[in-house]
C-alpha cells in the first residue's frame, strides 16, 4: 500500500509538471503568442488603417515574445470586449490577457480562474463631462445619466459610489467602450466614467476636446495588469519575470539603445538580468538572454511609458505613482538573484 501511494504522488507530480509546461509547449509549437487586447484602448492597445498595433498592453505582449522567442513580432493581438476577455483566456483562445484589466480578488483566483502576474499601471476611475455642465465634483453628479461599459469593475465602482453618497443617478451601459463614448458624445449621457487614463485618451478624440473636463477625483484604485490561466506555474512565472525586467531595467539604467554595450558592464545585477552570468532563464525553461532580448525589443518601462502615455505620446500622462520606487513613485520589482 506504501508503495501504491508513493507511485500515486509520483504520478501526481510528473502530471502537474506536464500541466505546469503546457502553455510555452503550446506557444511555440504554435510559432506564436496569442495576446488578448482591448478593442481600442488610447495609450494601451489601438490598430491603425494598416493593421499595425500601439500601445503599453501591445509593447508588453511583444516583451513577452522577445524573451520566449527572441523575435518580438512573433505575437498575434486578438481585440476583446469586456463581455469576452475572461472565457478568451479561460478557454485557451490567448496565452495572455493584457487588456487594462484591473487586478481585483474576485478575479484573481476567485472562480474566474485567472491569475494576474502583477501591475503594468496603477489606475483610478474617474468622470469626464462636459465644461458646459458646469461641475467640478462627482459629489455634484446626483441625477446624472452616466455612461460606462457593461460587466466591468467601472459599473460597480459606480454603484458603490453613488450609493455611499445618497445619491441617484441613470447607468446607461454599453459592451463597448466606444460605444459608450460614441453615446455621451451625442448627448445620451451628462458623463463619461473609466479609468482616467481612458478618459484623457478618449478626450483626444474629440473634435472640440477643449469643450470636455475630466473631473480631477478618483473614486477607485485601478491596478491594471495582465494575467494568465490558473494552473500553469510555469508560464505564469515567464509572464510575471518579463514585467519585473522591465521594471529593473530602468531602475538599472538599461535601455534599448545602450542594452548591447550593458552587456559588458561589470555590475553583477545588470550581468544576470541580460543573461551575461548565471542560468536564472534556463531555470524558467527560457533562453539564456531572455532578459537581453525583451529589453532590445520593448525598452525598459521607462521607455514603454513615455512613448505610449508619459510626454513622448499625445496623452502626455505623468508618472506619478507609476514611477520607480526611488523617484517619488511605488514600482519595485524583485531582483533576479
Amino acid at each position: 500500500m506504501r508503495f501504491a501511494g508513493v507511485c500515486a504522488g509520483l504520478a501526481a507530480f510528473l502530471s502537474i509538471s506536464a500541466a505546469d509546461s503546457a502553455t510555452l509547449d503550446t506557444v511555440r509549437g504554435r510559432g506564436a503568442l496569442q495576446c488578448g487586447v482591448s478593442q481600442g484602448a488610447p495609450g494601451f492597445s489601438t490598430v491603425d488603417d494598416k493593421g499595425a498595433w500601439t500601445g503599453m498592453d501591445i509593447d508588453f505582449c511583444r516583451a513577452v515574445a522577445a524573451a520566449v522567442f527572441g523575435d518580438a513580432q512573433k505575437v498575434k493581438f486578438t481585440p476583446l470586449s469586456s463581455k469576452e476577455r475572461f472565457t478568451s483566456i479561460q478557454s485557451g483562445d490567448v496565452d495572455i490577457l493584457a487588456r487594462n484589466t484591473t487586478w481585483t480578488m474576485s478575479r484573481d483566483g476567485g472562480g474566474i480562474g485567472l491569475s494576474f502576474v502583477g501591475v503594468l499601471y496603477y489606475d483610478g476611475q474617474g468622470f469626464m463631462v462636459k465644461k458646459s455642465l458646469g461641475v467640478d465634483s462627482g459629489e455634484k453628479l446626483g441625477g446624472a445619466a452616466v455612461c460606462t461599459n457593461t460587466g466591468t469593475t467601472t459599473e460597480l465602482n459606480l454603484a458603490d459610489f453613488f450609493r455611499a453618497r445618497n445619491l441617484k443617478y441613470d447607468a446607461v451601459t454599453f459592451e463597448k467602450s466606444d460605444e459608450a463614448v460614441a453615446a455621451y458624445v451625442a448627448g445620451r449621457c451628462d458623463v463619461y466614467s473609466t479609468d482616467a487614463s481612458g478618459l484623457y485618451g478618449y478626450r483626444l478624440r474629440f473634435t472640440n476636446p477643449d469643450d470636455h473636463v475630466v473631473l480631477t477625483e478618483l473614486i477607485s484604485k485601478e491596478p491594471l495588469g495582465p494575467a494568465v490561466r490558473q494552473g500553469d506555474d510555469q508560464w505564469f512565472k515567464i509572464v510575471r519575470w518579463t514585467l519585473f525586467a522591465l521594471i529593473n531595467a530602468e531602475e538599472l539604467g538599461v535601455t534599448a539603445k545602450n542594452v548591447e554595450e550593458m552587456k559588458s558592464s561589470a555590475n553583477p545585477e545588470i550581468k544576470r538580468l541580460l543573461g551575461v552570468e548565471g542560468d536564472f532563464g534556463e531555470k524558467l525553461g527560457m533562453p539564456k538572454d531572455w532578459g537581453y532580448q525583451l529589453i532590445k525589443a520593448a525598452g525598459n518601462y521607462g521607455e514603454m511609458f513615455e512613448r505610449n502615455l508619459g510626454e513622448g505620446s499625445p496623452l502626455k500622462i505623468k508618472r506619478g505613482v507609476n514611477n520607480l520606487w526611488n523617484k517619488g513613485g511605488i514600482l519595485y520589482a524583485p531582483p533576479v538573484r
